[in-house]
């Protein structure tokens, strides 16, 4: 019983990683998540970025970041361009603006096939727990830990499950797209 509770608990932790990698893909609208992944050289150690700045929404097209440490707004400026996220960064000696501009239709294609790219890894991951688990019952029925009939009722609950997990992921990927394709 203690893999089914892991299982759940994996794909969980999956749907998650997921999500949180959706959410630095940039869909035309501010949003702080965009920048998670930076991490700024601050005295020689790489610290993500929302820990030196105050990161806020002023308006649905850019973001401000206010760093704590004014000395390190030209380290905070050149970690964004490097990040290579597609926004240039204004700097005014205080605070740092990123104004998002609107999606052309073919970035908004490319975007889409990296969202899938993000949803079928997802979704491989999810079939590798399956066939993980399916591995074990079978051992586990081959060593007689258990019989052949909860085997067998084993198996097809962890397919449901799986099956449940693509669904959830397909509709995340579905729901990304839609944000994305908004005008």
């Amino acid at each position: 019983m203690a893999e089914k509770k892991s299982l759940e608990e994996r794909i969980e932790t999956t749907k998650q990683l997921l999500k949180e990698s959706l959410n630095t893909v940039r869909a035309g609208r501010a949003n702080p998540a965009l920048l998670d992944k930076i991490t700024v050289d601050y005295y020689g150690v790489q610290t993500p970025l929302k820990a030196l700045a105050n990161i806020s929404v002023p308006d649905p097209r850019s973001l401000l970041i206010q760093p704590f440490d004014q000395k390190s707004i030209g380290n905070i400026e050149k970690a964004i361009n490097e990040a290579n996220i597609g926004i240039n960064p204004t700097n005014d000696g205080k605070v740092i603006r990123l104004v998002i501009p609107q999606l052309t239709e073919e970035r908004r294609k490319e975007l889409v096939k990296q969202i899938k790219k993000y949803g079928e890894e997802s979704k491989v991951a999810v079939r590798n727990l399956r066939r993980e688990i399916n591995e074990d019952l079978k051992k586990q029925e081959k060593a007689g830990e258990i019989t052949e009939d909860d085997m067998k009722r084993d198996l097809e609950d962890t397919q449901k499950k799986i099956d449940k997990a693509i669904k959830d992921i397909d509709s995340i990927i579905e729901d990304k797209n839609k944000e994305l394709m908004e005008v």
